[in-house]
Parts: C-alpha cells; structure tokens; sequence
C-alpha cells in the first residue's frame, strides 16, 4: 500500500469513528481535515472505500432517502474497521511524521494516546531539525551562485521550515506540560 492510500485509509476509518457517512459527506469531510491542497477525488476515495469493504473494515447501509432522490449508500465503520484505526493511531514510525502522513495523524490526534503523539511530535521536530541542516548547508554552498528570487525562495523555505520547528516546540512543551499535570493528579488521588 502506497503512503498516500495509507494516509486515506487512515483518515476514512478517523471519520467513520465519529459517525457513519455517505460518499460525497466523506469527501468534504476529508477536504476539510486534509485542506484543499491535499483534496481527495472521487477517484481516490471510492477504490479505498471498496477496498475497506474487502476487507471488512467498514460495511454499506442504506441511509434515508429525501422525497425524489435515489438511496444513498452510508459507510459505517466495523468493530474490525474500529482495531485496524486503533492499530494505525498507535503508528509512531517515519511514516507518520514524514510530509505525507503528519497531517492525518495530527488530524487525528483527538483519537490517539498521548505517548504517540509525543513520539510523533518529536519524529516530525527531528525530520525539519534534519531539514532545516540541509538547507543551511546547501544554501551556504551555492549562495553566491544563485539569482536574487532564487535565493528569496530558498530563504522563504527555510524560514517556513524553522517556523514549524518553533510550532512543534510549543506543541510538545504542552504535551508534557499536560502529561507532568495528570501524572501529579493521579499521584494526589493516590492511583
């Protein structure tokens, strides 16, 4: 399986655990989690859901039907579909920090335990932090041979690339600023 079929299967099964959907809700729905940069066709989106029906993860229900209109199909997830999104929420490897997979499961954070977001959080922080090294060597390297827009876009590359190092910071600074705070109210109630 591809990174981005995986990244779908991910988000589709997030979205049915909220609440069974039809189709065209579903693609709206990921549009909105992933952003329209990242839009999903029909053509993307409908092979997964076969796929996912395949495999038992999510089965198809009639769903109300306006005066007029024909049924639509309403995906539901399964109690399989329910372990198969619980063992791709505890994924913790590269894949889920690299660019093609962190925003799904940063998405999806609301659903995942706090061990694996850190170890998520901090996977990404080490990728840019690899990132942002490259850059600055390269650019060191070649300064003085490129053009002045060709430079600004390599700057502008690497401020955005330091700004979500400093944004991921403060995402894992609360993270464990939250754990340190439940370990202590635990500690307090004596568990």
């Amino acid at each position: 399986m591809s990174a981005r079929s995986g990244e779908l299967e991910l988000a589709v099964l997030g979205l049915l655990h909220e609440s069974p959907m039809h189709g065209y809700e579903l693609r709206k729905r990921l549009n909105a989690l992933l952003g329209t940069f990242r839009a999903f066709s029909y053509g993307t989106l409908y092979p997964c859901l076969k796929e996912l029906l395949r495999a038992g993860l999510i089965i198809e229900e009639s769903g109300p039907v306006p005066p007029g209109r024909r049924s639509r199909i309403v995906y539901k997830l399964t109690a399989e579909g329910k372990e198969r999104l619980q063992e791709l929420l505890a994924h913790a490897g590269p894949s889920a920090w690299d660019d093609e997979g962190f925003g799904v499961h940063f998405a999806l954070f609301g659903q995942t335990r706090p061990d694996v977001r850190m170890r998520i959080l901090e996977g990404r922080r080490s990728r840019l932090e690899e990132r942002l090294e490259s850059f600055r060597a390269g650019l060191s390297r070649t300064r003085e041979r490129l053009d002045a827009y060709t430079l600004e876009l390599q700057r502008h590359g690497l401020e955005s690339v330091e700004h979500e190092v400093r944004w991921l910071n403060e995402l894992i600074g609360r993270e464990r600023a939250k754990s340190q705070s439940q370990d202590r109210s635990e500690q307090d109630k004596g568990y």
